[in-house]
This record gives structure tokens, C-alpha cells and sequence, in this order.
């Protein structure tokens, strides 16, 4: 006979457990005993993920970080021993490859293996631990883009009339970064809301399935202070560039033309100018920002929203997406600067490449807008 796999009435979540366990395999079923007071019921309708999820979760995360680490860590020394880099601005392009390098060193190797084991193997305290550690990465990463797209909007659409960026003033953007992002990630380990085993039970987040109102409510202060506001931000900065980059380029235009020349500039030859550039940069920025946050907000929502059911499945790919967020950064904010690439080209031949540019004044007008480089105007 079949085991009555539908048993209906209300049941403690005790009991909850051990019907479904007996009735079905569960995605929890692998979950070692001490850890099973931090995972939601909910998670106990999915059965187990296949292997192959896991496997191509592992694999994935395992190139990522490889990507990340290197990229990141070229980003670091880059630009903090070559002396043309070493700039105030620049600073805050340091922090964020920190951040990045950060998130992948510490999150990727625990979920390599949880992933193996297909269950987290660590206990509790390491799954609090690692869920501040991913929160705090991910939230100094954001936090550093918004800086550095307030500095690429004092330097462009200020001009001569900004304050220039001191050394103390990008430590005291640093600092608040920090300080902003530790209250935000150090949080849940007080009480407000909490870190929990995510679907796929290799990883940990924040908790967005428990109802009471203080869990509830941190999702909500969460994502208004670390996404939404962040995101709006730099949508601002990036908009006022590109009108001030397209009103520079329509003067230097009628300028040229009341002179009755071609061109003020003698790299006009170009094919692309910088305000194309700017643009195609300025997308790119938020567009990847939107990448990879958008999915893992999306889940946390549908948890504290309860509109469509959240899988186990789901939740993996949420999180690569967020963590792909490492990946991405140091192409934008460091390849995109001409001066990095040289210096990457002169320390690393084989991780760089050269591009020649005929139009050296439109090119770094286009890699201010992402990176920290010191535009003189």
C-alpha cells in the first residue's frame, strides 16, 4: 500500500516534518539536525534537487569566483601601484573591487562545497556568518558604485566650479560606505530579521519567508536603502552626465563651425564620439546593476508578498546572479579606463589587450563616467 501521502489537518511544524519526510523525500531531508529550527515549512512541500542542479551550481559559482578573484585582485594592485592611478577618486574604484574580490573569496568556496554535500554542512553560527558576510560584500559593492557615480557628477557636470575630491574626503566616503553597510548586514544578528538556509539548503540569506512584522519590515528597509535608493542615485548621476557630455559636445559643434572648421578636435576622425561612449557606458552600468540585483529582490518580495511561489531552484540562480554582480564591475569600472588597461598590459600581457585609439580626449571623457580617473577640463 501507498504510505496516505495526504494526511490533511493543521499540524505543528514538528509533526509537518515528519509526515513529509515519511510520505516523500524533501529538499530539507539532507538538513543536519541543528540546523532545522532556521528553515521555513515552506521549504518542505520541493522534493530534493537533482544533482545535476547542484553540480551546475557549483560550477558555475567555481568560474565566477575565478573570474572575480582575478579580476579583481589586478583591479587592486592596479591601481593602487601604479602612480598615475593613485588618485583620491580612485580610491573608492579600490573599495570596490575589494568588495567584489570579498564576496566571491568568502562566499564561493563554503557553497562549492555545501553544494557537493547538497546540504549546508557548516552549522548555524557559519550560516549567520556567511549570510553577513554575502549581505555586507553585496551592500559595499552598491554603495561604492552610487560614490563613484557622485564623484563622476561633481567632476563632469560641475566642471571647474566642483570642490576637487581630497584623500580625506574619499577615506570619509569609504567610511561611511562601511558603516552604512555594517548596520544594514550586522542587523539580523541582532534580531531584526534574521540569516537562514536559502531553498537549495547550500546557501544562507536573509530571511524573507517568516510573516511577523520585524521580519518583514527589515525586507522592506533593506531594499529601499540598499537597492532602490542606491539605484535612483546613480540613474541621477548618470542622466545629468549625459546631458552635460551632450551639451559640451553640441558647444565644442557650433564652436567649430562659427570658426569654420571641421572640428575643434584634431582626433575627430573617430568613428565613435564621447557621447555615444557615454551612453553606451551609462547603459551598460545600470543595466548590469538591474541584472543582477532585480532577480534577488524579486524573490525576497515574493516571499514577504506571497505572490507566486518561491522553488528551490529559483532561489540558486537569484543568488548567481546577484554574485555575478563581482564579475562584472571589474570589467566596467577598470578595463574601461585607458590608463588600467596599460598598466594591466605592461604587469600582465597575457590578461590584457590593447586597442589603439585615435581619439584619446573622447575616450577618457567616456571612461570618467564609470571610472575614478581625474578629468581635467
Amino acid at each position: 500500500m501507498k504510505a496516505p501521502a495526504a494526511i490533511i489537518g493543521p499540524l505543528s511544524p514538528q509533526a509537518l516534518t515528519w509526515t513529509i519526510s515519511v510520505a516523500n523525500l524533501t529538499v530539507v531531508d539532507r538538513v543536519p539536525a541543528e540546523m532545522l529550527h532556521l528553515v521555513d515549512t515552506h521549504w518542505y512541500q520541493f522534493p530534493p534537487l537533482e544533482t545535476k542542479w547542484h553540480a551546475a551550481l557549483a560550477t558555475t559559482i567555481g568560474l565566477l569566483a575565478l573570474i572575480s578573484i582575478v579580476g579583481n585582485g589586478c583591479v587592486i594592485l592596479i591601481f593602487s601601484s601604479t602612480k598615475g592611478l593613485r588618485t583620491p577618486s580612485n580610491l573608492m574604484v579600490i573599495n570596490l573591487a575589494f568588495a567584489d574580490f570579498m564576496m566571491m573569496f568568502t562566499m564561493a568556496p563554503p557553497l562549492i562545497i555545501n553544494s557537493y554535500h547538497e546540504t549546508w554542512v557548516f552549522g548555524p553560527l557559519m550560516c549567520e556568518i556567511y549570510g553577513m558576510f554575502g549581505s555586507l560584500s553585496g551592500c559595499v559593492s552598491i554603495w561604492s558604485m552610487t560614490m563613484i557615480a557622485f564623484d563622476r557628477y561633481n567632476v563632469i557636470v560641475k566642471g571647474l566650479a566642483a570642490k576637487p575630491l581630497t584623500y580625506v574626503g574619499s577615506v570619509m566616503r569609504i567610511l561611511f560606505v562601511w558603516i552604512n553597510s555594517l548596520i544594514w548586514t550586522l542587523a539580523p544578528l541582532f534580531g531584526w530579521n534574521r540569516y537562514v538556509p536559502e531553498g537549495n539548503m547550500s546557501a544562507c540569506g536573509t530571511d524573507y519567508l517568516s510573516r511577523d512584522w520585524i521580519s518583514v519590515s527589515y525586507i522592506y528597509a533593506y531594499s529601499v536603502f540598499v537597492y532602490w535608493l542606491p539605484l535612483l542615485l546613480i540613474i541621477y548621476c548618470y542622466s545629468y552626465i549625459l546631458k552635460a557630455v551632450s551639451a559640451h559636445e553640441r558647444n565644442m559643434r557650433e564652436q567649430a563651425k562659427k570658426m569654420n572648421v571641421a572640428s575643434l578636435r584634431s582626433s575627430d576622425a573617430s568613428k565613435t564620439n564621447a557621447e555615444i561612449k557615454l551612453a553606451k557606458v551609462a547603459l551598460v552600468t545600470i543595466t548590469l546593476w538591474f541584472m543582477a540585483w532585480t532577480p534577488y529582490l524579486v524573490i525576497n518580495y515574493a516571499g514577504i508578498f506571497v505572490s507566486s511561489p518561491i522553488s528551490p531552484l529559483q532561489t540558486i540562480w537569484g543568488s548567481v546572479f546577484a554574485k555575478a554582480n563581482a564579475v562584472y564591475n571589474p570589467i566596467v569600472y577598470g578595463i574601461s579606463h585607458p590608463k588600467y588597461r596599460a598598466a594591466l598590459y605592461e604587469r600582465f600581457p597575457s590578461l590584457a589587450f590593447r586597442r589603439k585609439d585615435n581619439s584619446t580626449d573622447q575616450s577618457s571623457l567616456a571612461s570618467c563616467a564609470t571610472t575614478a580617473d581625474q578629468c581635467e577640463t
